[in-house]
Order: structure tokens, then sequence, then C-alpha cells
């Protein structure tokens, strides 16, 4: 089946005669499980229709009405807004504006009515309220507009994140008297393909499908999927096909005609997943199928389309949506996981330079996780502790059934195998049972490595300066000279002031003390040689955890040293580890958008095998959910196993979720928020997993993930939690609520409540003394802090790259 080739058109023809039986199903199953594995999706949507004037008659269709039916040929655009308001506070991503073909070339209400309002098309009209939607509500519009012109398309395609037309059905047949599509000059094939094809010309995601059981032939049914077929061949734009089943109204010309039966419905279905492949999303509305959803999953679908809380399906009035819970349930006796995506498709998400207009993609982007999906929840990445329920839910279960190839691939991973690039992408992308299995191997696995025990080092985190010269887009605590209106002002730390923190740190426990700044423009490598030297001097016995390897580049490079010469002058100074930071992800796809005037991919590595090679141990971090990927993640981990392998220097690996809020490339609309929380779950697991048995230790940041997410961290791989900090000033800036100090008590209080057994460390893993940790407990407020001014400074003439 991984080889399917898709059937030629006489051949997909020749099954109009094809029975529906059990072999057709399986086929058709297989398929879509290869193209979409255990998930089947949804969008969370409100309807909202601006006219139901249209100039067509179809003869099944209640949802067209005359003038004289309505006080307003059109909503207001303030309504639509607020549907869309009450939609978003429901949860809701998608405004489906849906109306009738072009009403103003009919009735003179409609004319009127727009010239009232100050357009002249109807589609002007959609164009300003989709636009108004996105921008006052957040949510995605998708645009049923009709038949299209290039230039209407044009006008849409700022203000939409998707759009689609139904074909129905490529018969011109049905357009003939007496048949359902006569007097209703929109509905002819030609018009309804010449709008399909523009809109692949001008790279729209977009949606279409069939009308079943309106009189057309089966052969006819595959003759429409084919013209579709060859539409998507061309210019790859279709998102989805829809199988819609014909449902008789009261009041029209169609009321008394017989609606497919069910297994009608089925063959459909597997027909078309036969005919467009494992990779094209099948959808059909469930709505229109009430009581035997489990069949239609079972016959090839992969989506429901969209679903309201909020608004009634005004095209199918009789149909009421089912609720989410109940749609989840159905979709569970599948053996399948309901998720929820955005109106555009992941696919097509993911490609936003070449599918959505510059207008959306900020838009988009917000919306959307690492694999294009929905979020699916509010939270953020050192924002809030609300844990979400299905999370939950996910890690308490008990008999997680997870599919095989999943499993297979865990199975490896535990014994200490070498899992390639595309089987740890595929971990990340787990949802439902799958998530919940690789987070409980994870754990299982850690309590096999390392036991019970969840560590954790008394520490103070220095941030010595906070003036660069480099523009990361992640960054909000570097600044320039003078920006006091970014979290504060520029400062470079007096000596003075720095050793207090260090005296005061010793006194509160600490047994490490953490240097990090900006790269300072009037910083040489001697800079932070005679740090680790002053630090030394007052405090010989505290452990110097300091300098990225962006840090230990520039210092190296400022005094003409090679990168093993300056960390041996940094070791004999005192320097004892060093801190895994400045990796964000290393892959230099990903580090051309978010920091390209950092040292790149290899750069980073070779410090670090350096310091391995001089004596030096360090930490390897991670620092993900912005504009990266499932595949980046994945080649990160690889290139940090690799050099484990190699050196065998890093002591622990630390998943750092980006925090997006004040982080300049998310304010400018160009990153995501972060990742979401399943993703930052999976990134301890998957870590645990991929990494073994070569690194032990996995560590759980409290300061991006929260008391309550630390919680979830530990039942899902980790086993450390990092420094209590004292001061953290880096992920503050960036807009995080945590970071100022987590005290061992309220360590110890948190992991006992995990069922674990607390213990303090050194920084390389080691006992720390009775005599240290009593030190500990019970200290003092700490000192105000004082920033010390800054002098103007210039950006020293060394190429670091």
């Amino acid at each position: 089946m991984q080889d399917y080739q898709l059937p030629s058109d006489s051949e997909a023809l020749q099954w109009a005669q094809r029975p529906l039986d059990t072999a057709l199903l399986e086929t058709a199953c297989e398929l879509r499980d290869q193209g979409f594995a255990n998930v089947l999706s949804y969008s969370r949507k409100v309807f909202i229709p601006l006219t139901q004037l249209c100039r067509d008659v179809c003869h099944y269709c209640t949802f067209a009405k005359t003038p004289r039916h309505f006080d307003a040929a059109y909503m207001t655009a303030d309504e639509a807004v607020e549907i869309a308001r009450r939609g978003a506070e429901m949860g809701c991503r998608e405004a489906l504006l849906t109306l009738g073909e072009k009403p103003e070339l009919r009735y003179r209400a409609a004319r009127d009515a727009l010239a009232e309002m100050g357009f002249a098309t109807t589609l002007e009209y959609v164009a300003h309220v989709a636009e108004r939607i996105y921008k006052e509500t957040g949510l995605l519009p998708h645009i049923n507009a009709g038949n299209m012109t290039a230039a209407e398309i044009a006008m849409l395609r700022p203000v939409s994140a998707s759009m689609g037309i139904m074909l129905e059905s490529a018969s011109a047949r049905l357009c003939e008297k007496g048949m359902p599509h006569f007097g209703s000059p929109d509905k002819h094939p030609e018009q309804r393909l010449q709008t399909l094809r523009l809109a692949g010309e001008a790279k729209v995601p977009f949606t279409s499908g069939i009308l079943i059981g309106i009189g057309e032939t089966r052969r006819e049914r595959i003759e429409s999927l084919l013209a579709l077929r060859d539409l998507h061949q061309q210019y790859g734009h279709l998102q989805e096909v829809i199988v819609q089943n014909f449902r008789a109204k009261p009041d029209t010309k169609m009321a008394g005609a017989d609606e497919p039966e069910l297994d009608d419905l089925l063959w459909t279905i597997a027909i078309t997943r036969l005919i467009f492949g494992p990779a094209m999303s099948i959808q059909v509305p469930p709505n229109l199928s009430p009581g035997v959803l489990p069949q239609l999953v079972n016959a090839g679908i992969n989506d429901w389309g969209g679903v309201s809380p909020l608004t009634p399906d005004y095209v199918n009035p009789e149909a009421p949506w089912p609720h989410l819970q109940q749609l989840a349930e159905q979709t569970a006796l599948s053996g399948k996981t309901l998720i929820e995506r955005l109106t555009i498709y992941p696919d097509y998400a993911l490609r936003a330079e070449q599918w959505l207009d510059s207008a959306m993609r900020p838009a988009v982007l917000k919306q959307q996780d690492a694999q294009g999906l929905a979020r699916g929840n509010l939270w953020s990445a050192g924002c809030g502790d609300a844990v979400p329920f299905s999370a939950r839910e996910y890690l308490s279960k008990t008999h997680a059934k997870p599919q095989m190839a999943i499993a297979e691939i865990v199975a490896q991973a535990k014994q200490g195998l070498r899992l390639n690039e595309s089987q740890i992408a595929r971990l990340f992308a787990a949802q439902g049972d799958d998530f919940a299995f690789i987070c409980q191997q994870a754990d299982q696995l850690r309590k096999q490595v390392v036991g019970d025990r969840v560590s954790y080092v008394v520490n103070r985190n220095i941030n010595y300066s906070n003036i660069c010269y480099f523009k990361c887009g992640f960054c909000a605590f570097s600044k320039g000279q003078g920006h006091s209106d970014l979290r504060g002002p520029a400062y470079d730390l007096d000596d003075e002031e720095i050793l207090r923190r260090v005296s005061e740190a010793r006194q509160r426990g600490a047994t490490e003390v953490c240097l990090q700044g900006g790269i300072h423009p009037d910083y040489s490598g001697q800079k932070y040689l005679d740090l680790v030297r002053l630090i030394k001097a007052e405090e010989p016995e505290l452990h110097i955890h300091a300098f990225s390897p962006l840090e230990v580049w520039q210092g190296a490079k400022t005094l003409g040293l090679t990168l093993d010469d300056f960390l041996r002058q940094l070791k004999d100074a005192g320097l004892a580890t060093l801190p895994g930071t400045a990796a964000e992800v290393l892959d230099d796809e990903v580090r051309a958008v978010l920091c390209p005037d950092k040292i790149n991919t290899e750069q980073w590595l070779a410090v670090m095998r350096s310091a391995h090679r001089v004596g030096l141990k360090s930490t390897a971090t991670i620092m993900f959910g912005h504009v990266d990927g499932y595949q980046h993640w994945a080649r990160h981990l690889l290139r940090v196993r690799d050099l484990q392998e190699e050196t065998g220097g890093f002591t622990e690996f630390v998943p750092l979720p980006f925090v997006a809020e004040e982080a300049p490339i998310y304010r400018k609309g160009k990153a995501r928020r972060g990742p979401t929380f399943r993703e930052a779950l999976l990134m301890h697991a998957v870590a645990r997993l991929v990494l073994h048995p070569l690194i032990p230790n996995m560590q759980a940041s409290w300061v991006k993930m929260g008391p309550e997410g630390i919680k979830a961290c530990l039942a899902a791989g980790a086993n450390d939690l990092g420094g209590s900090l004292m001061n953290e000033s880096i992920t503050r800036a960036a807009g995080a609520e945590y970071g100022q100090e987590f005290s061992p008590a309220r360590f110890d209080e948190l992991i006992t409540e995990c069922k674990r057994i607390p213990r303090q460390r050194t920084t390389l893993y080691g006992e720390v003394s009775e005599h240290q940790q009593a030190a500990s407990y019970g200290v003092a407020e700490l000192a105000d802090i004082v920033l010390s001014k800054t002098t103007k400074a210039k950006i020293p003439a060394v190429e670091l790259l």
C-alpha cells in the first residue's frame, strides 16, 4: 500500500460498477491510515450567512430566499463581527462566510442595500466583513462565495485563510429542464470548474466536493471526482474533498426525492479515497448522518469539516451539529482521536509563504502549532498555570493503545538504538493514545535509568549585562544603548554588584552561580576571564557555570585564540561548566530566520566539542516553538546525541519552550505563540527516548512550564528541575510570569506531591553537604538588585561568523 498508484481515469470509471464490499472499505481505510494515521480532524467554527439572497433556484435548497422573506438583504458587518466575537469566546477559530450567488444581478433590493453601505458588489462587502472579523476577533475567515473571477479571488485572498466552492457535479445533464440545477446559471459545471482553476492559479487553499443523491449516476460522481483531481494535480490547491449526501427538505421541488442510502454514501466515500489516494483530506459532514459516524470513519474519511458550538447549519437547518464531546466519542469508537485543525489545512499553513497572503500569515501563525494544526488550548510557556485537562487525562490513562508503528519506534529507542529523523518527527506528531503511550514509556525509562529521585540545584542566575549587538528575533532581554522602554533600562553590572550577589547567593545556600549576558560591544574574551577570576577570588568554593557557546566563540575571536586555548584559560581561571544555551534549534534552516547573525549549528557544536575536549562538562538545550517544525526538532536531538556519543560531555538535556509574549519575532507576526502543552510535554518525553542511554538527566524548566507544568513533565520522563535561580531576567523579559525564585522548600513540596523523592544536587549531579543544604532553607528575602549605569559603546570590528 505504501507504493499506491493513483488509478487512471479509465480505471476509475470502471469502478462505477464495483460493489460495496469489505475489500473496498478495507483498502480505503488502509490508504487513509497511511496518510493520516490515527486522527480525524475538525474545525471549530461559526456559520455567518451574510445574505441568503441568490440569483439561482436549485430545486433542493432552502438556504436561498427572496427579498420578501427578509427585513434586510444583508447581515450588517457589526452583526457578523458580533457572531464571530461570541464564537471566539467559545473557542472557535473559523468564520465560515456563506452567501447566495451574486444576488445583485437579480434583485434590486440587493443592489440598493449594497449601494447604501457603499459597495458595488456582494463580494466587495464580503471582503470588508472578512477583514473586520479577523482583525477584531482573530477568527480566520473561510469564504464560500460561489463563482468568482480572478480579480474577485485576488480581492478576497488578503482577508481569508481559505476559500471554497462545491462543484456538486460535473454533469451538465443536471442543468437540463426537469433536473435540480435547471434555472441556476451558476451551477453549470464549466463555470464552477473555472472558479476552481482560477483559485489554483492564485494559490488559494481551496475546498470543493460533490453532492450525491440529486439525480446523478455513479459514473457521473466518478467523473466529477476526476475533474477535481485533474485540477488538483495541476495546482495542488485542493485541501479537502467533501462528500455530501443530499437531504430532502420541505417546500422544495425535491421534497419527495429519495435520499441516498447509507451504503451508497459509504461506497462514494471509499471510491473518493481510492481516486485521490492517501494524502487528500476526505470530509463528510457529521450532522447529515447522525447515528452512523463510525461507519463513515470506516469508509476512509479523515475529517468532519466545520462544527459549531454556537450557530446552526443554515444550509441544512434540520440537521443540528453534534456536540463536540459526542463527536469525539463517536470518533473514538473507530479507534481514532479527534483533533482540531484550522480552516486552512496543516500542509498549507506550514507553507504560508506560498499559500497565504502576507496580511493573513500572522493571524494563522498565532493559531497554529508546529504541525500546522490548531493550538488547541490557551496554555503558553511562561504565561499561566492552566494545564489542559486533555493532557492530564491522557497522562493518567492506564491502558493506552498506540499504533504499531509508534510502539515499534519506542521499543527501538528503549534499546538504545539511534532513531532516524522521520521516526522522531512521527513521535512529535503523536496524539491521543500515541501521545499517552510515549509519555508513559518515557517515564518508565526514567524510572529504570535514574529512579524516583528528582533533583535540583540551589543557584543564582546573574545576567551581568543586557546590552547586546546581536539581533536575535526571539530575544526580548537584550538592549541596545538607551532602550529603556523595553522592559527596563540597559545595564552593565559593576564588579561590586556582581560580588554582592555572589556572596548573598552563597549565604542563601547556593552551590552554583550561573553567568550569562548579552554580547556587549565593549566586551572581549578578557572580560569573561576577569569575571571568573573576580568570583573565584571572593567565593572559591562556588561552582561557576557560565558563558554560552556564543560568548565563548566571541571571546576566543576577540582575543585571537583558538577555542581550545580560550576554554583552557577559562578553566584555569575557575570556570567549571558551560550552559548549553544559544543552541535554540540546531538547524541552520531555522537559525537563518530566528538568529541569522548568531553562530551557526556547526559553530555551536564546535564550541561544545572543544569544551568537552578540554575537560569542561556542559548542558544541552533546545529553545523550540517559534519558526521550527518537528523535523527540525528531530535534527537537533540527533546532533546532540551524536556529539554526546563522541565526547560524553553533556550532563543533562534541557527543553526550553519559546516564550512569545514580548519576543520581537512574535510581535511582528513572524513566529508561532510557542509550543502547545502537548508539544512541550513530548519534547521531554521524546528527548528521554532519543537520547537514551547517552544522557541520563532530563530537566524541566519551572520558569517556562510553571509549577503545574513541571508536575506533568515529571510524568513524562523528566527527573530534574534545574536551579532555584534567585534572579532570572531573560525569560521574564520575554513575558513570562515566573523566574524570580523557586525555593528549595517549594521544590521539595512539589516533588513530594508527585510521589517522588526530592534531592539537592551539585551542578555535576554530586551530593550537597548537609551544612550547605541547611543554609538553603529559611533564608532572608533577597536584597534589592542594583543595575549599574551604562556607558556608550561601539560595536567591535570583529567578524564572528
